[in-house]
């Protein structure tokens, strides 16, 4: 425990921005809504989000290297709660998305932070309990926060307030709980054509979970408000779906280790699929059902993520694990960018439910690609699979603190931790791409 206590005021930090995050995305939904903001205005607003998130996973390391942690976290939560302010006092569609867009890029680079900053800091022994406490704390921040809005109610400044709060807070933590300034880390190398030649199927599924989730995540508040249920119960089914997926991950996990990942992962999609097109057609107005429904959808979708990343990182070469969950966490952006706004659209068109009808067809196609994949190309032998693990869409930095549980089994060079070892990958390795 002595070696985990140094790192415990990042947790802190971690667990009000990964609850402040989680918050404000479901009140831009909710207070939109009620604003007269239609559907497709809020998607926008998503793919804002996604946009600005992805350019700032691009753009911390230049940050970090510039002006060191404790400045860069500093600088970009001031940007983050001064714009959570400025949306109470200003609301306009076009200045809500451009603060969106300011905060994904801040919270891309908060959280790259933070996990750079516990990868530096938590010794190899105690780095699987140091994941556990990151996802505990994730899963039980996000959820928790939630429940503010009923509590405070979406309407009015006060919520607003609470969100500045929360991420003005995180800096305490981080500014007092340690003295050090760990080194800048080493830019995460991209490659995405060469991850892409490596795992077809993991780069895909991850695209497919991007759109899929993301349109989950920011339009689920709008179909549940749309149904008529009251904020309680609009925030009771974002959770819900949150939980179920973190709920059933590792056992889906546990057998995708024993498994061919690829059945694992049809599975899955299929039990998603189906369960979106009963929340599309079945679930109606009432509100139990939707729970109970969303509850089973979040967890077959949730897990899709790490499912495509361990199935992608079975592929790679020794070295490679860092190179590809970097890449498959772009790919995931690329998707989120998407997402949302396309399907604002289709609930715009046909109703709240065309929600999951547009995330059911885009699980049609991905389940045609899967068929088709296991067909193409055998499965990867027990003896060099990895061990799953449950991936954080939090920053390209995150697969750094896992990179010694979920590297394949290979008796090739070690990962350093940056990538590098991929580059000098062993024929057999190179033979097994083609």
């Amino acid at each position: 425990m002595s070696a985990i206590r140094p790192l415990i005021p990042l947790l802190i930090a971690a667990g009000i921005l990964l609850g402040g995050n989680g918050l404000q995305g479901t009140l831009i939904a909710l207070r939109g809504a009620q604003e007269g903001f239609s559907p497709a205005v809020i998607g926008f607003m998503g793919t804002a989000y996604f946009g600005g998130f992805l350019l700032g996973c691009l753009a911390i390391g230049r940050i970090m290297k510039a002006v060191g942690h404790v400045r860069s976290f500093s600088a970009l939560a001031a940007i983050a709660s001064a714009g959570t302010l400025t949306l109470v006092l200003v609301i306009d569609p076009l200045m809500w998305s451009v603060i969106r867009f300011a905060a994904g890029f801040c919270f891309a680079g908060l959280f790259t932070v933070m996990e750079a900053w516990l990868n530096s800091g938590a010794p190899n022994e105690h780095r699987a309990r140091v994941l556990a406490l990151y996802r505990m704390v994730d899963i039980g921040s996000v959820t928790g926060a939630q429940f503010l809005i009923p509590v405070f109610g979406p309407g009015g400044f006060t919520i607003f307030a609470i969100m500045s709060i929360m991420i003005t807070l995180s800096l305490v933590p981080v500014s007092l709980g340690d003295r050090s300034n760990p080194t800048a880390p080493d830019d995460v190398k991209l490659d995405l054509p060469r991850v892409f030649r490596i795992s077809p199927l993991g780069c895909i599924g991850c695209i497919a979970v991007g759109v899929t989730n993301s349109s989950f995540r920011t339009l689920s508040p709008v179909y549940a408000e749309e149904l008529g249920m009251s904020v309680t119960d609009v925030v009771t089914f974002v959770s819900v779906g949150i939980i179920g997926g973190a709920l059933i991950q590792y056992p889906l996990g546990y057998l995708s280790d024993r498994w061919d990942r690829r059945m694992v992962l049809l599975v899955s999609t299929v039990g998603a699929l189906v369960t979106a097109l009963a929340l599309a057609f079945l679930a109606g107005n009432n509100p139990l059902a939707n729970f109970v429904l969303v509850f089973v959808f979040g967890s077959f979708a949730m897990p899709l993520f790490s499912l495509s990343a361990a199935h992608a990182n079975d592929r790679a070469g020794p070295g490679e694990f860092v190179l590809v969950n970097a890449a498959l966490m772009l790919f995931y952006s690329f998707g989120a960018i998407g997402g949302p706004f396309s399907a604002s659209f289709a609930m715009e068109r046909f109703g709240p439910g065309a929600l999951f009808g547009f995330i059911a067809a885009i699980y049609v196609v991905f389940i045609a690609i899967i068929l088709y994949r296991m067909r193409a190309r055998s499965s990867v032998p027990a003896n060099r699979r990895g061990r799953f693990i449950a991936l954080l869409r939090t920053s390209t930095i995150f697969a750094k603190l896992t990179r010694q549980a979920g590297e394949p089994r290979s008796n090739g060079k070690p990962d350093d931790g940056n990538g590098d070892a991929s580059l000098t990958k062993p024929p057999s390795a190179e033979k097994k791409h083609r």
